[in-house]
């Protein structure tokens, strides 16, 4: 079974469904926390863009689904205790009876400095949930090193240019079988694996710190930059790769945890393909009347949320199966990242969680 120091997953993760209502100041609750990384999604409305924000670039936000700079018209008024207050109307997060998605994660609060790499930086890590925003100013030096503060080797993450346009630059472990730290993948794009020295100086992150090459997309002299960094937690998140076999019983893909959120990646040339969202909040997922999780979102794209078609996607107590034959989640032989948080088997205080 799989044991965790983790007993309430919903204590650093949570999604966070709700209904905008067109003012200029809406207050969303029940998250169960205080976010210190929000990530918001009209469901309803084609061409409308993501929203990121977090407690270390507060008045700022980004867009998953494009290189733009960071954006100062800020749409989130505040973190809150149990959510968040929006202050604005717009359609990215609070237009009158529009549906959104808010995916909720919980890191250290407002950050401290660390000097673990050759540039300094800015924390709010949290150890437990193997979560950490990093915020740095690049030196245009290859094989500079960031502190992320963790204390474990991170498995993921994704690294935003703030200051002018760049595109999202994704470290995942398996990227490559041997040295993913070689290769890189865009999340603002469809593109499939990449390869430059001038991303991670072909260096692999240590628990202390992840590498960087010379590229402007990561390290320009005097750019601003935000990092998502992630270490993996039994029983509470995993990040891997399956691959696929064009099969309606496709393949399952064991977590060690009933997952609460999925995010997958074609990474096979010729099978370029959007970032899949699924989580445990939405409709269409398993259980209920389509009897499968059938509608996506994509944090490449600005498109509202999928209608019933061929997403088919299980959720168990134990991980996740692919049910659907086509190249976006299963493909014949092409290979999947994935990224999943969710609820363990039985925590350290011994007690089986609720499963599926």
């Amino acid at each position: 079974m799989a044991y965790t120091t983790i007993n309430k997953s919903t204590d650093y993760f949570n999604t966070k469904l709700y209904t905008g209502d067109g003012t200029s100041s809406n207050a969303i609750t029940g998250v169960g926390f205080q976010p210190d990384w929000l990530w918001i999604k009209n469901r309803t409305d084609n061409g409308t863009s993501h929203v990121l924000t977090d407690s270390l670039t507060f008045s700022d936000r980004r867009k998953s689904d494009t290189n733009g700079a960071d954006e100062t018209n800020n749409r989130v008024g505040s973190y809150d205790s149990d959510g968040f207050t929006l202050n604005s109307s717009s359609s990215q997060v609070n237009a009158s009876s529009k549906n959104y998605a808010a995916w909720n994660w919980l890191a250290n609060g407002s950050g401290s400095a660390n000097t673990d790499g050759t540039i300094s930086s800015t924390v709010s890590a949290n150890t437990t949930a193997g979560f950490s925003i990093v915020t740095y100013t690049g030196n245009a030096t290859s094989g500079a090193t960031i502190g992320h503060g963790l204390g474990a080797v991170p498995k993921m993450y994704m690294v935003k240019r703030r200051d002018t346009t760049g595109r999202w630059q994704v470290y995942h472990v398996g990227l490559d079988s041997s040295s993913p730290e070689d290769k890189y993948i865009f999340l603002d794009g469809t593109e499939t694996v990449q390869d430059a020295t001038n991303r991670w100086n072909d260096t692999a992150p240590t628990s202390s710190v992840f590498s960087l090459g010379n590229s402007d997309e990561v390290n320009a002299s005097g750019g601003t930059y935000v990092a998502y960094c992630f270490a993996e937690k039994t029983g509470y998140s995993k990040f891997g790769k399956y691959t696929g076999n064009n099969n309606a019983s496709g393949p399952f893909i064991y977590t060690g945890f009933k997952p609460a959120f999925v995010m997958l990646k074609s990474i096979t040339a010729g099978n370029a393909q959007n970032w899949y969202m699924y989580d445990n909040k939405r409709d269409g997922y398993n259980g209920s009347t389509d009897g499968y999780m059938l509608r996506p979102l994509w944090a490449s794209s600005s498109n509202s949320e999928a209608s019933v078609g061929n997403y088919k996607f299980d959720i168990y107590s134990n991980g996740f199966k692919i049910r659907e034959t086509g190249n976006q989640t299963n493909g014949a032989s092409n290979e999947y990242l994935y990224m999943t948080f969710g609820q363990s088997l039985v925590g350290s205080n011994n007690v089986p969680c609720t499963a599926f």
